[in-house]
């Protein structure tokens, strides 16, 4: 018999802007609907524990795409639903907090994901079809199957049902606009994103492959046997095994299901092994290149969270941008990288997180004021830190290895994180241009008699190859710190350790590298620098070029160009921030230093005014700036002009 019955008022509404409104991600009612049977699955097997009367079976959820009918139908063998529950759990969402739920659906504005957001389970069906149906059976013994139907109007109907076996399948009716979820293609791609580790079995059906699942499910399992024989013992012939293959060939192979219950994460780390944690890696994250190492998450108290972070090979310093955090609740995929969970540093990183105690619909905006979910984040933060710190005291020859891979993610997380600052900051190394590794506590102390609390660094290998020469000739050590992160982690450093300073192989020239001269003989090289930086300031037509004559050691090099290392500091700031341009005519042109050592050096500070002292002597500038690297095309293009000329002469 036939009931029509009415909605509560909440309901109403919600229907009716689950079918007028626009939502960014449609595809979110297919997760909240087989989350559901899921929960169903669940229940069933719990109260199967205790009571006895409830039958065990292999459960799962079977979805069916028929896209001649344009229905998606979604199956599970769970707890199912009595005709008194199904009024009670559909009639109304009361119990969900729906007046909340409304408030907040009818104050906002524009192509928002609200399903993400708030969750409305079952009601999101009606984002996409038109018409829906419930068949359900209960699991209580005596119970009788129960059908629903609802157009999307303000009315349900429910009558007596026809189901025999005990759980629930709801058949969606697509709408025009929707038919693409009756697809097998797309269904696929969206239970690939969210339920690819749901914990009940799940199949994917298209019509014509539901009909012969149901045609040979019951048939029985075959045992296999060694080889085949007659009914009365003999062996069989050629033809006959022949015969025999094709029947077997022929037989229905039952499907699989589209998703693995049982991930690596939930498994206790003493019982994964290597090659399997590089598995899942490239399963997950469709990267194909070995990941260094990975940190597994086991904790059960005070909070459950399972999980496993992967620090990935990077080609270049840009690859850290692609980092992925999965999170999962109950191994039902919430979203990516939510920093409000994960701390921002280990966004960088690869990996999966299932935290069943957050909601399955997060909502960023009750995050950020979560006590909760910042103890979470503290942990996280805490287990890297120990696992790095680990590594160093432990196995410092791997951790020397993976250095140059993980030093963005580590100095990002002691910028960014002051309680993982304090676990990491002296673990952090410096690579000399000799291969070398040291902390900074080392570099400051190997390098105290030579130039103390000064620690000089390398930002291009290339251009500053005529520095690190001299740094290595005077056997001094200078450290690569030529990643964009760089510079922020110089400054973190120097703020958090009171008189220690960074300098650039190729600003001001240390006293290291200058032959100890009397004082009267460098005042007539400090005459003779004022003469050359008016000839050279005549010559190019820039007047803030600043000329010295110094006595170096390395008597291989002529000249060499240095600034200042607040002005090389202020001129990556500008670049980093795409203001690059705006410093254009007011760059810093550096100090031009000649060596007194070198032939062409004495040659124009002896004469100056001499027929080719301002050739020699700008030569000797546009040598200096190719070092540097701060020669432009034109520059460029007028010293190899003179260089061809001076050949022909």
């Amino acid at each position: 018999m036939k009931e029509t019955k009415e909605f509560k008022t909440e309901t109403k509404k919600l229907l009716d802007m689950m079918i007028n409104s626009i939502y960014t991600h449609k595809e979110i009612f297919l997760r909240e609907l087989i989350s559901n049977a899921s929960d169903a699955i669940d229940k069933r097997h719990y109260l199967s524990l205790t009571d006895s009367n409830i039958p065990t079976t292999e459960y799962e959820i079977k979805v069916e795409a028929n896209k001649d009918a344009k229905t998606l139908t979604i199956s599970d063998n769970g707890i199912g639903m009595t005709k008194e529950e199904l009024e009670e759990h559909l009639g109304t969402i009361a119990k969900s907090g729906s007046k909340d739920f409304l408030e907040k659906l009818e104050g906002a504005k524009g192509d928002v994901d609200i399903i993400g957001q708030f969750g409305v389970g079952f009601y999101s069906a009606f984002m996409v079809a038109d018409k829906v149906t419930i068949d359900t059976l209960s699991y209580k013994e005596g119970a009788k199957a129960v059908n629903w139907v609802c157009n999307g109007g303000t009315e349900f109907d429910m009558s007596d049902g026809k189901k025999e076996e005990r759980g629930t399948t709801i058949t969606l009716y697509l709408n025009d606009d929707c038919t693409e979820f009756c697809n097998e293609y797309r269904i696929r791609e969206i239970l690939d994103k969210y339920c690819s580790f749901m914990q009940a079995e799940i199949y994917l059906f298209t019509k014509e492959s539901y009909d012969e699942y149901l045609a040979h499910k019951d048939d029985p399992e075959e045992e296999e046997v060694a080889e085949v024989v007659n009914e009365d013992g003999t062996e069989a012939t050629d033809t006959e095994k022949k015969d025999e293959e094709k029947k077997e060939e022929k037989k229905y192979v039952k499907p699989s299901p589209i998703n693995d219950p049982s991930p690596l994460w939930t498994k206790h780390p003493n019982e994964c092994s290597e090659e399997e944690y590089k598995e899942f890696y490239r399963k997950v994250f469709r990267d194909y290149k070995e990941p260094l190492f990975w940190i597994h998450l086991n904790m059960d108290y005070p909070f459950n969270l399972k999980g496993i972070l992967y620090f990935p090979k990077l080609n270049t310093e840009y690859d850290t941008i692609e980092g992925t955090i999965k999170l999962y609740n109950n191994q039902v995929f919430i979203a990516d990288n939510i920093k409000e969970v994960i701390p921002e540093f280990l966004m960088l990183l690869k990996g999966v997180i299932d935290c069943p105690d957050l909601p399955l619909n997060v909502s960023r905006s009750a995050l950020q004021n979560d006590g909760f979910v910042a103890k979470i984040s503290d942990y996280i933060t805490k287990k890297v830190a120990d696992k790095l710190s680990g590594m160093y005291k432990t196995d410092r020859e791997n951790y020397e290895k993976y250095w140059d891979d993980i030093n963005p993610f580590v100095k990002f997380g002691v910028i960014k994180d002051e309680k993982f600052a304090g676990k990491m900051d002296e673990y952090i190394l410096l690579k000399s241009y000799n291969d070398k590794y040291l902390t900074v506590a080392d570099a400051l102390e190997e390098n105290k008699e030579k130039h103390e609390n000064t620690i000089f660094y390398i930002t291009n290998k290339n251009r500053q190859a005529q520095y690190i020469n001299m740094f290595k000739k005077a056997k001094i050590d200078a450290f690569y710190l030529d990643m964009i992160i760089d510079a922020s982690y110089i400054g973190h450093i120097e703020q958090k350790m009171e008189g220690v300073k960074f300098v650039r192989v190729d600003t001001d020239l240390d006293k290291a590298f200058t032959k100890r001269t009397s004082k009267a003989d460098q005042e007539g090289l400090n005459e003779n620098a004022g003469k050359l930086q008016e000839k050279l300031r005549a010559l190019t037509g820039n007047d803030r070029i600043k000329v010295e004559i110094r006595n170096l050691k390395n008597t291989g090099v002529d000249s060499v160009l240095t600034a200042s290392e607040e002005n090389k500091r202020m001129e990556e700031y500008f670049a980093a921030m795409g203001m690059g341009d705006q410093l254009q005519g007011f760059e810093d042109p550096g100090t031009l230093v000649l060596n007194a050592g070198s032939d062409l050096v004495k040659y124009i500070s002896e004469d100056p005014d001499g027929e080719n002292a301002g050739l020699v002597l700008e030569q000797l500038y546009d040598l200096a700036r190719i070092s540097a690297g701060s020669m432009n095309a034109e520059d460029m293009t007028k010293f190899v002009e003179i260089g061809r000329a001076s050949c022909r002469e």
